[in-house]
């Protein structure tokens, strides 16, 4: 390739991410080695099941789809745009292709070689983490000006919001491997090894890992004739063997072994190896455990027949999402794949309704709403809904409710067994006043939000958090429709709901001392759900209707997308959406140790530090709090 070609590659690469990292003279040799492919219109650079490539790639210019097979359909899975990388299980995994990438019109391709590029992953940490990252979770959609928080996943499975937390679970590894001495001959260690099917051995000195031996070894350097079967084993081991930890993720070892270009990593007390020997892990592990993933739980959800089954892979979600937690991972990260899990749980228990009770007798909506709909449900708590069914003939009304209150009943029975229970204020679409007729809806909200004083008791705000789970799109559509219209300069409904966010009580008193419960069953603890989360989330939701904000659920999110609308103010948002995440891990720690909502933290069992920083979190909930009474006129029901 000429230096004029190479210069135009790196100059456009120099734009997006992981290449942003390297100067430009790395950026020059590596697209000396870019192969750059032209594809027509539909026509595809891999399929579903294709062999890796030796290429990892980078959209230069057109549309790519990335499709899987759902349901014996081709489902799309995400869209590329310049600048997109796609194509990375090369890097991190070693079976087929799991998706099909098509061109969607003419489209230029670059194919950068991972031989290539591996040196820099081994040098640069912001390169390997963002690639784990993409393959793993997600990547950046860069070109989508509309949704800058977009995301394409590389992996299968999920869409384009959803991440492959469990790529970060512990490791399954062999726990008992062979142990033989450096001097032990070939012969004995291969007899060995095939006696217990085992396909590598550990050589230790004083009971320390010194070197590893595998088939391969075997295969390359005996039965070619380099050595002869009695010759000592330390003549075939690979030396210095490398060791890691017991707790290693998934995650984690992949990246050791990418880095090192090895196959196998000795698993010690401490991670290194001058401690107690634990195991082995082998890359056929970590094949293993990206097939444990939640890609396998949305399956195992799709066969479900009982509530059993569902509360099986329930309790699957939470050994992820503890674990998860435990590792640190981002609350992002493991909040998408658990609402996708949680939602793909509610969605089948309303398929085992329709089955049990026949075709519904007009189109509808379900929508989970709350916390659900936030997809910020990490714990087993109680679950919210409401059912929207099309307007159907008078004659026709009585029936069709009658057949919609039977399947939300159904479903919802079917949701406490496996663990969600019922919303205490009702708010679950088996109550009549929740399974209702679009256009009864439409008056819902419209008497909500133009007249909220009327009837205030009747108002909960988390109606306007809501995810459809199952359904026709346009009655969602319609919803949203109607919310939006009646938002634009609805300054009753704004005064109402400021003050609904501003009334809660405060995380701490007049000294700065924490707010806690001064009796009942939580004396003495504090209530992170009413004093700190709920304020964040309150105001999240009012700002973000303020300012026309569409397709955005999640707390976490509407504060990035209002820092980048209302930029005026982007400190304020992007502080209380951290403070949204520190809360909310705090929460999630608090129920998994309980097995309790996490709602009530006992302070005595914090330490100093982890109590310093859950009031460092309460301080964007003052500026957010000012930002509101400055902004909106909360008179009427102050």
């Amino acid at each position: 390739m000429t230096n004029a070609i190479a210069e135009r590659i790196a100059e456009f690469l120099k734009e997006y991410k992981p290449f942003n990292y390297l100067n430009f003279e790395d950026l020059i040799k590596i697209s000396t080695s870019i192969r750059v492919l032209n594809l027509e219109k539909d026509k595809s650079l891999f399929q579903i099941n294709d062999k890796l490539h030796d290429c990892f790639y980078i959209l230069q210019s057109g549309v790519l789809h990335l499709t899987v097979i759902s349901d014996s359909e081709e489902s799309l899975l995400n869209k590329c745009y310049a600048g997109d990388i796609f194509g990375l299980r090369p890097f991190f995994a070693k079976n087929n292709y799991q998706m099909t990438a098509k061109a969607r019109e003419e489209s230029i391709v670059y194919g950068v070689p991972i031989e290539v590029f591996k040196p820099y992953l081994a040098n640069n940490s912001d390169i390997l983490i963002f690639l784990l990252e993409s393959f793993a979770t997600n990547t950046r959609n860069s070109s989508d000006k509309e949704n800058p928080n977009k995301l394409t996943s590389d992996n299968l499975g999920f869409s384009d919001s959803q991440s492959d937390v469990s790529y970060f679970q512990s490791l399954i590894y062999n726990k008992k491997p062979l142990f033989f001495s450096p001097t032990t001959t070939v012969k004995d260690v291969a007899t060995s090894m095939s006696e217990n099917l085992q396909s590598n051995a550990l050589i230790v000195e004083n009971n320390l890992p010194v070197g590893i031996v595998s088939d391969a070894d075997f295969r390359l350097k005996i039965a070619t004739g380099r050595f002869e079967i009695n010759a000592k084993i330390s003549n075939l081991m690979h030396s210095p063997v490398l060791t890691v930890p017991e707790n290693i993720s998934v995650a984690e070892a992949q990246l050791v072994m990418l880095k090192n270009e090895v196959i196998h990593l000795c698993v010690t007390h401490d991670g290194t190896e001058n401690s107690e020997i634990k195991g082995v892990i082998t890359e056929h592990d970590l094949i293993v455990a990206q097939a444990n993933s939640p890609g396998v739980l949305l399956k195992e959800i799709k066969r479900a027949q009982s509530a059993k089954d569902l509360k099986s892979v329930r309790n699957n979600l939470a050994d992820i999402i503890q674990t998860a937690i435990s590792k640190n991972i981002p609350i992002p990260h493991i909040n998408t794949i658990a609402g996708e899990i949680t939602l793909a749980i509610v969605r089948r228990c309303i398929e085992l309704a329709i089955l049990d009770l026949g075709s519904p007798p007009a189109r509808f909506a379900w929508l989970s709403i709350g916390s659900q709909g936030r997809k910020e449900q990490l714990l087993l708590t109680d679950h919210d809904s409401i059912l929207v069914f099309e307007d159907v003939e008078a004659d026709k009304f009585r029936d069709t409710k009658d057949y919609f209150m039977q399947l939300a009943k159904k479903a919802t029975n079917t949701l406490e067994n496996i663990g969600y229970s019922h919303c205490l204020y009702g708010h679950t679409a088996s109550n009549s006043n929740c399974c209702k007729s679009l256009t009864d809806w439409i008056k819902q909200y419209d008497s909500w939000m133009n007249t909220p004083g009327e009837n205030s008791n009747d108002i909960s705000t988390i109606f306007f958090d809501y995810e459809m789970v199952f359904g026709d799109q346009k009655i969602e559509d319609a919803i949203s429709e109607t919310i939006f219209k009646n938002a634009k300069n609805s300054v009753l409904f704004y005064d109402y709901l400021g003050n609904d966010a501003l009334k809660k009580p405060a995380p701490l008193t007049f000294f700065k001392k924490f707010n806690i419960e001064e009796d009942g069953e939580n004396k003495g603890k504090f209530d992170i759900n009413t004093k700190a989360l709920t304020p964040l989330i309150d105001g999240a939701r009012l700002m973000v209707l303020s300012q026309n904000i569409k397709g955005f659920n999640s707390t976490y999110l509407r504060f990035k997308q209002l820092a980048i609308i209302d930029s005026k103010f982007s400190q304020v948002y992007l502080d209380c959406a951290e403070a949204f995440l520190t809360l909310s891990r705090f929460k999630t720690m608090e129920g998994i140790k309980n097995d309790n909502s996490g709602q009530y933290i006992d302070l005595e069992e914090l330490s100093k530090t982890d109590k310093e920083k859950l009031k460092n979190a309460f301080l964007p909930m003052k500026e957010l709090e000012e930002l509101i009474k400055d902004r909106f006129q909360l008179t009427q029901f102050s």
